[in-house]
């Protein structure tokens, strides 16, 4: 899903090696997906595009108050990067 959501255009077959599963659990996968109505799958010329339903919620039912948004997003940004500082008294890193 998150490759999905970063290149909507992509592959299946990219997908799958950008993830390390075979070309036809990423197709399996995208099924239940697109069943499930997380995704829609859009045909241009020999191609698809997949866009994905951000306000569906998820299925489990402990995250199940949760979109799929707010898990894109958590999974999606970026990390904060940590600043590193020299002590006055010795040469070693801190990460503060």
């Amino acid at each position: 899903m998150i490759c999905l959501a970063r290149a909507p255009d992509a592959r299946l077959r990219e997908v799958a090696n950008r993830v390390g599963i075979t070309e036809r659990a990423v197709q399996r996968i995208v099924a239940d997906l697109e069943h499930e109505g997380y995704l829609i799958r859009e045909k241009h010329g020999r191609r698809n595009r997949y866009n994905l339903n951000i306000n569906s919620f998820l299925r489990h039912p402990i995250e199940s108050h949760r979109t799929i948004k707010v898990l894109l997003d958590s999974m999606m940004s970026d990390p904060p990067q940590k600043s590193r500082k020299r002590k006055s008294d010795d040469r070693s890193l801190i990460e503060s």
